[in-house]
């Protein structure tokens, strides 16, 4: 079974709202999915994503739908810098 990380669309008309899901790539989008794995809004980019169950699907083989993977790595570029110890 191939396995996809991709979006999976909620909310309402012109609200949109995803879910970021681990699914088998022959499954319908909005389908059956194996297991959740965080939310993005993309009206207050917001993303929340369990980073360890991210890697942990990468580390077996499943492949990140591009968009998913645009967005994960801009959010790492932009995430601030942990300050020094004076």
């Amino acid at each position: 079974m191939a396995v996809a990380i991709r979006f999976s669309r909620q909310g309402k008309k012109k609200s949109p709202f995803y879910r970021i899901v681990a699914a088998d790539k022959r499954k319908a989008r909005d389908g059956k999915f194996i297991e959740l794995l965080g939310t993005y809004h993309p009206v207050t980019k917001a993303l929340k994503l369990d980073s360890e169950r991210y890697q942990k699907w990468i580390s077996v083989g499943a492949q990140p739908s591009g968009t998913l993977a645009a967005i994960i790595r801009r959010t790492a570029r932009q995430a601030p810098a942990a300050p020094k110890a004076a």
